[in-house]
């Protein structure tokens, strides 16, 4: 039988090839029983732009970009994480997102949908956003045109600023859309909205926050601009609300059925846990959390599992595990240390990876299995939460209320119009993230614990930003090129001895696009660390940083 219905079913796959190599290209290219996309409803749209949106903040936040920000470092593939050897980078991923997006937006206002109108326009200005601050100058207003063809296959690069000039005229439009009653909204289906289950009051903060960190990123470069329209939304909160409450971030949990749809690091589809074991937690990070007494620090980091002791009374060769612990001689302690030219890092409980630490990560602090992504025992690795394929903390997380606290910290320390003092919104900042990591009842005694008491510094108010930005370090890395905060010194096995500031443009533009691709490059400003880079370099300036002395 078995014989039989192999030979049924090859015959019926020669007759469809037969039959439909006869047929006109255009006509094979339907999808008979798919969606009739003129039928579509937009709510079949809006998951999956979520999705993508949240995926891509991970990839980036929990990815390389933790690694520039110097949250984690890798002991396994590590170039691209420890050590920036980037080269060009593809934006297609992010255009096939707004792809979907405009897709969106168009089928929302044929059917005079407002709601899926102003998502839409907020999740193409995440998106374009995004775009520009990684790469710089792109394709904006004549993007998303391919399927017209001709010079729409080759889109013009509109500068940074346009770009941002133009996404939040898109968020002022979107908090327009989303500003009427929830009764006043129709076809919303809210278990398509992973962000806020068909919420608009929600939509309308995520649309006014995400304007909110568009001003402050272009604060240094053109403050005018900035400071009007950060206080015409600080001024008029009830025309302009804003993130305030971890209980409103633009976030969604994984559902972990499979490797798609579960956290990356996830060992549910992994029986090696490569991907878990590669990651370990960052000194950079962890020393900092260990200094402020973090409570923090439980949630994302595992302790080491065995201490190293050097016991100068022991012969040189001496090396035992004695009651849980490593005891080693004065002698091994040394020759490790003319080795690596660092000291063994004796911390009984946390121990991270310095940056770059050298050409050989799991070798670091005498870690007995020279393989790729080892199991040290003496680093600490990130929290056996990781490992997890699904769970309440793990979140893809777009934008947060500890951000938006944290900006409107800064901005009242600008001396701008904030809604509050920089102390109040500093402390509120810190009280969302705890609150984000179920450790509200933390708050209190750690807000008033040495090192986190405001001071009244700008250096403070980056410093706690960049540990709530903990896997999602992308905002913290764009932060940092525009503050110089906090302050980072690169690794000793890195590409150049400085963090980069910008993603390399991809072949495909290189390739297809070249002119458009080359006049964007000619704009970009070199630094001392481009070279031996052209141009087109992630140690370039573009227009956001140029002539702003940051961050080098």
């Amino acid at each position: 039988m078995y014989t039989i219905k192999n030979k049924i079913s090859l015959a019926l796959v020669l007759f469809v090839v037969f039959v439909t190599s006869c047929q006109n290209l255009e006509e094979i290219n339907i999808n008979y029983n798919g969606v009739d996309p003129a039928k579509a409803d937009p709510n079949l749209l809006i998951s999956t732009v979520i999705t993508s949106s949240g995926l891509t903040a991970v990839g980036l936040g929990f990815g390389d970009l933790a690694g520039v920000m110097q949250h984690t470092q890798k002991d396994g593939w590590s170039g691209g994480h420890n050590s920036y050897d980037w080269t060009s980078q593809d934006w297609g991923g992010n255009y096939g997102i707004l792809r979907n997006a405009e897709e969106l937006l168009n089928k929302s206002k044929k059917k005079d949908l407002k709601f899926h109108q102003g998502a839409a326009l907020v999740l193409k200005a995440y998106n374009f956003g995004l775009i520009a601050d990684l790469w710089g100058d792109a394709p904006y207003s004549k993007a998303l045109l391919g399927e017209l063809g001709g010079e729409n296959l080759k889109p013009v690069f509109d500068s940074q600023q346009a770009i941002y000039t133009g996404i939040l005229a898109s968020l002022d439009t979107a908090n327009i859309l989303l500003s009427k009653n929830q009764s006043e909204y129709s076809n919303i289906n809210t278990t398509q909205d992973l962000l806020y289950q068909g919420d608009v009051a929600k939509w309308r903060k995520f649309a006014n926050s995400l304007a909110l960190r568009y001003y402050l990123r272009i604060s240094t470069k053109d403050p005018a601009t900035a400071k009007a329209g950060i206080e015409k939304i600080t001024t008029h909160p009830d025309q302009y609300p804003l993130i305030l409450d971890a209980a409103d971030d633009a976030g969604f949990d994984f559902i972990g059925n499979s490797p798609g749809d579960s956290w990356p690091s996830t060992s549910a589809f992994d029986i090696s846990e490569t991907n878990y074991r590669r990651l370990k937690m960052c000194s950079t990070l962890l020393e900092k959390l260990q200094a402020l007494h973090d409570p923090r620090i439980a949630v994302w980091a595992n302790k080491i599992q065995i201490p190293l002791v050097i016991d100068p009374t022991k012969p040189d060769n001496y090396d035992e595990i004695v009651d849980g612990k490593r005891i080693i001689s004065q002698h091994i302690a040394d020759v490790y240390t003319s080795n690596y030219n660092v000291p063994l890092n004796l911390d009984p409980e946390y121990v991270g990876f310095p940056p770059a630490w050298s050409i050989i990560p799991q070798s670091y602090n005498l870690c007995p299995t020279l393989v790729q992504a080892p199991i040290n025992p003496h680093a600490s690795h990130i929290n056996d939460l990781y490992k997890k394929a699904a769970d309440p903390l793990l979140k893809a997380r777009i934008l947060s209320a500890a951000e938006v606290q944290f900006d409107l910290a800064e901005v009242a320390l600008k001396g701008w119009s904030a809604g509050g003092t920089a102390k109040d919104h500093y402390n509120a900042g810190v009280k969302a993230s705890m609150d984000a990591w179920n450790l509200s009842s933390s708050y209190t005694a750690y807000i008033t614990s040495p090192g986190v008491v405001f001071a009244g510094t700008l250096a403070q108010i980056m410093e706690q930003k960049w540990i709530a930005s903990w896997t999602a370090a992308s905002e913290a890395w764009f932060d940092w090129r525009r503050t110089g905060l906090p302050v980072l010194h690169a690794g000793v096995a890195v590409k150049r001895p400085a963090l980069p500031l910008r993603f390399y443009y991809g072949q495909n533009e290189l390739l297809f696009n070249p002119d458009n691709a080359e006049a964007a490059i000619n704009l970009l400003e070199t630094t001392k660390f481009t070279t031996p880079d052209d141009k087109n370099s992630a140690w370039s300036k573009m227009w956001v940083l140029q002539g702003t002395n940051k961050p080098y």
